[in-house]
């Protein structure tokens, strides 16, 4: 199909053309809806990035060797608008229209958890970095994969370090999103809290998207819990910050699972964003070594020279994903979905995210590093083996930072 043609047919769909890379022998299409406009676009732009820039390296190198021949890596991508609904519609157009040999995920876990059904109804395999819940992978589908760790844990690290505070919290208030992944979350977390003997004084379910929320920070305040832990999205994140500074709300510590990584929230709240916790499955290291980038490290430079804006997990995840595809391709030695799928399922390799080898229910499980805004910066604070830099605690009281 040529590019003009691509590029018609993905109007119909919201779809943006981003293959316009020098022909090799062929193509080998890789396809994906992801958020590039609505009220996500803002994280789904990370995955559009990280897809296109190792794509782009990939194909520097040379591209990819199945057998004796030679591929060219290209990119179907349709903009789902932040409706799910549309997302489904476009992968379903990506595999039995557009014909794309494989697939890429989208952002977000009740959108993978959607469109998972349809790489798993026609049996062409998906790799997603973008969902975490413990939902997506609870099916015992076969042609679904993520590289995100179980959102059931994504608090894990954060309890732990929380019992070795010095004074340690005794309650918490556990506040979360209707979606998928926050849903996972919460249910993840209660357990863990109650194995530490913390007790959780408040546990409030909101609608995703909430921009007001005065109430449960007032009911927070009137419960005075030392801790508080939120599982939304960025957006809600900010508005809860800064409500919480209006209210003059100031426990012990919060936690957020969304938000601290990226640059874009230091630079929203400002001196505000100073003492959130937080937690990434990943940190630009050079320790993490890379075929295509050299290492992490690497990676983020780069990242950042090219798109203006630091890379965080989600980019990293991203990247992983074209590299797990690209590196099943080729053990497979086909583009056979269900022998790439195969492949998918036994992969071993390191990667500037980390290493890649996933469980038998398709995801992997990489251990959550607590971080810290400190001074509008990320400081790794807690990690596997304990602390591994001094965190800012407790947290002072808004009129006395």
């Amino acid at each position: 199909m040529s590019n003009i043609t691509m590029r018609l047919a993905g109007a119909l769909f919201g779809a943006v053309a981003l293959s316009a890379m020098p022909a090799m022998a062929e193509d080998l299409v890789l396809g994906a809806s992801v958020q590039l406009t609505g009220p996500v676009a803002n994280t789904g732009r990370y995955y559009k990035d990280a897809y296109e820039f190792t794509i782009d390296k990939i194909n520097e190198a040379g591209g990819v060797k199945v057998g004796d021949k030679q591929y060219k890596l290209a990119l179907k991508l349709y903009d789902n608008q932040s409706d799910v609904n549309l997302s489904v519609r476009q992968y379903t157009q990506l595999i039995s229209q557009d014909k794309v040999n494989l697939l890429l995920g989208p952002f977000a876990s009740n959108f993978a958890l959607a469109d998972s059904a349809v790489s798993e109804k026609y049996q062409v395999p998906m790799v997603q970095g973008g969902g975490a819940s413990d939902q997506i992978f609870s099916r015992k589908f076969k042609y679904i994969f993520g590289t995100l760790a179980p959102a059931s844990n994504y608090f894990g690290s954060t309890i732990a370090m929380m019992k070795e505070l010095d004074p340690a919290p005794k309650s918490v208030a556990l506040l979360y999103a209707d979606d998928a992944f926050d849903v996972s979350v919460a249910d993840g977390t209660r357990p863990l809290l109650k194995d530490a003997g913390i007790t959780v004084a408040l546990d409030e379910r909101y609608t995703s998207n909430a921009s007001d929320f005065n109430s449960l920070l007032s009911q927070i305040k009137s419960a005075n819990v030392d801790a508080v832990l939120v599982a939304g999205h960025e957006t809600e994140i900010l508005n809860f910050v800064r409500q919480a500074k209006s209210l003059a709300v100031a426990p012990k510590l919060y936690s957020f699972t969304v938000g601290v990584p990226s640059e874009d929230f230091r630079k929203a709240l400002g001196k505000d964003a100073d003492y959130a916790f937080g937690m990434s499955a990943w940190l630009p290291s050079a320790d993490l070594k890379d075929k295509y980038f050299g290492d992490a490290a690497a990676f983020a430079e780069a990242y950042k020279a090219k798109f203006g804006y630091e890379p965080d997990y989600h980019a990293a995840s991203g990247a992983a994903d074209v590299e797990a595809l690209v590196q099943a391709v080729e053990a497979a030695g086909t583009l056979d979905p269900k022998a790439v799928r195969d492949a998918i399922a036994k992969l071993n390799f390191d990667s500037l995210y980390g290493k890649i080898a996933f469980a038998e229910n398709g995801q992997i499980d990489l251990a959550q590093t607590v971080i810290q805004v400190q001074d509008g910066k990320v400081a790794a604070v807690y990690g596997a083996k304990g602390f591994l830099e001094k965190p800012k605690y407790p947290m002072p009281a808004w009129n006395a930072r």
